[in-house]
């Protein structure tokens, strides 16, 4: 398992007030395969709190993806709906935890608020 990804469920708990999950409650399992091998995560989502465990258990949805795909959704450089789409990862369960879990990915480097663009073009700070 890769340190970035420990780093991150580690780091989880800390991140769920800012990131504003809103009113979703529910277990997410994240299933991680590296070639035949696979890693359960459990995330317990409730408003402004979450917590994380290693293992398989009771879960209202569960996210199957590869290791590799997730250290690039992590660290801003894939996003999570555009590698369903491309059916690199899959989902079954509860919509709204994977809406709310793709909270904790960063946004591409380089991207900017288009607010703050706006501001800037209208000369206001």
């Amino acid at each position: 398992m890769g340190e970035a990804i420990e780093r991150f469920f580690a780091a989880l708990p800390a991140r769920a007030q800012a990131a504003g999950c809103g009113p979703v409650s529910g277990t997410l399992q994240v299933n991680l395969t590296t070639g035949n091998r696979t890693e359960h995560w459990l995330v317990e989502l409730r408003p402004r709190s979450a917590r994380v465990s290693r293992g398989q258990g009771r879960a209202d949805a569960t996210w199957y993806g590869s290791h590799d795909l997730f250290e690039r959704l992590i660290t801003g450089r894939e996003a999570g709906l555009a590698a369903m789409i491309r059916n690199e990862s899959t989902f079954t369960g509860k919509v709204a935890l994977f809406l709310a879990f793709r909270r904790f990915f960063p946004a591409p480097p380089g991207t900017r608020d288009p607010r703050e663009t706006a501001r800037e073009q209208a000369g206001r700070p």
